[in-house]
C-alpha cells in the first residue's frame, strides 16, 4: 500500500498558482554535467541533473548565490560520490544500501504546465529500491516543492524511511525551533546526538526558542544533531538570504535516529538540513513518499537574541 502525507502548504501553493507567471524548462550545463535542466519563474530558479542522482544542484534567486553546496567528488563510478546539492537517502543510514552509488544517468520527464520535473533513477541492484524526486517550482515567488518517493521494486518487503538531505554551502548558521512550552508534567521533544557530537562545541547553541548550529570552515570535525520537530520547519541562513524548508510531522509514528524527522549534520564548509519521513514497511510494488516546501527570503538580517528572530521569522514563516 502506498503511504503519502497530504500537506495543507502543498496544496495552497497549487491553488495559488495563477496565470500571470510561467515557468520556463530548458536544458544547461551545471558542475561539468552537460544534462542538467533549469526551472525558472523570473524570482528563481532551481537547475537539476539527469547525469545522476536524482540531485537538486541549484536553487537561487535570479542572477543571485547557489545557496546548495556543488562538489563533484572524484572517485570511480563504482562508489558513492558527493555531488552537494540535494538527494534522496533511504534511512536509517547503514552500510551498503545507504551509500549504493548514485553516479548513473536518470531518467526524466518535464510538465511544463505544471512547471515540474520528475527524476527517476534505476533500480538499486543491490537493494531492489527505486528512488524518484519531483520538483514543483511556483510560477510567482520563491516557493518549490520537492517530491521524494522511494520504491520497492525487489521481492520481499523492507523497512526504511524517505530522507531528504540538502547540502547547504557553508559559512552560515542553521535554526531549528524549540517546541512551546507545555504545562511542565511531560516532555515536548526528543533528542538524538550522534557518538561524534561535543555538547559544549562552540558551533551548537540551545536557545529558550530556538537551536542554532553554526557552519565553520575552521571546524572540520563533524557535530550532528537530531530532533523530533514538530513545528515543521528548519532554516538556514547565509550572506543576508534565508533558506526555509518545511515539512510533515506525524504525531506518534515511529521515526528512526531516536525519534528524529529533522536533523542537522556540518563539518568544515558545508551543513546539510535533513529532514526524514516515518519508518515505513515497503511490500513489495508499495512506495513511501515524503514531501518538503523550499522558499528563499533576500535581505534576512540574522538577529542574535531569541525573541527579536522570532518577530523576524514570523514575518517570513506566516502565509
Amino acid at each position: 500500500m502506498t503511504s503519502r502525507v497530504v500537506l495543507p502548504f502543498v496544496l495552497a501553493a497549487s491553488l495559488a498558482r495563477g496565470a500571470a507567471a510561467e515557468v520556463a524548462i530548458e536544458k544547461v550545463s551545471c558542475l561539468d554535467l552537460p544534462g542538467c535542466y533549469r526551472l525558472q519563474n523570473g524570482t528563481v530558479e532551481v537547475v537539476v541533473t539527469t547525469d545522476v542522482g536524482p540531485r537538486i544542484v541549484s536553487y537561487r534567486f535570479a542572477a543571485g548565490e547557489n545557496v546548495l553546496r556543488q562538489r563533484v567528488q572524484p572517485g570511480p563510478k563504482t562508489q558513492w560520490k558527493s555531488y552537494g546539492g540535494h538527494r534522496l537517502w533511504a534511512a536509517p543510514e547503514q552500510r551498503p544500501r545507504t551509500y549504493f552509488p548514485d553516479n548513473d544517468p536518470v531518467e526524466h520527464a518535464e510538465d511544463a504546465a505544471a512547471g515540474a520535473i520528475r527524476l527517476t533513477a534505476p533500480v538499486e541492484t543491490a537493494n531492489g529500491i527505486q528512488k524518484t524526486i519531483r520538483v514543483v517550482l511556483d510560477r510567482e515567488g520563491s516557493g518549490v516543492t520537492v517530491e521524494h518517493e522511494i520504491a520497492n521494486r525487489g521481492s520481499w518487503p523492507v523497512e526504511l524511511a524517505p530522507w531528504a538531505v540538502t547540502v547547504m554551502e557553508g559559512g552560515g548558521s542553521a535554526i531549528v525551533p524549540q517546541e512551546p512550552p507545555s504545562d511542565g508534567l511531560l516532555p515536548v521533544r526528543s533528542i538524538a546526538l550522534w557518538g561524534y557530537t561535543a555538547m559544549d562545541d562552540a558551533r551548537l547553541t540551545f536557545g529558550r526558542r530556538f537551536v542554532r548550529i553554526r557552519s565553520d570552515p575552521a571546524i572540520p570535525r563533524p557535530l550532528k544533531i537530531g530532533f523530533g520537530n514538530a513545528r515543521g520547519w528548519a532554516a538556514y541562513h547565509r550572506a543576508g538570504t534565508l533558506f526555509v524548508k518545511r515539512f510533515p510531522h506525524e504525531a506518534g509514528a515511529a521515526y528512526p535516529d531516536l525519534g528524529s524527522n529533522n536533523e542537522i549534520y556540518t563539518n568544515g564548509a558545508m551543513l546539510e538540513v535533513e529532514t526524514v519521513a516515518p519508518l515505513r514497511r515497503l511490500e513489495p510494488g508499495a512506495v513511501a513518499t515524503h514531501v518538503e516546501r523550499w522558499s528563499l527570503h533576500r535581505d534576512f538580517a540574522l538577529p542574535e537574541g531569541d525573541d527579536d528572530l522570532a518577530a523576524a521569522l514570523e514575518r517570513v514563516l506566516t502565509p
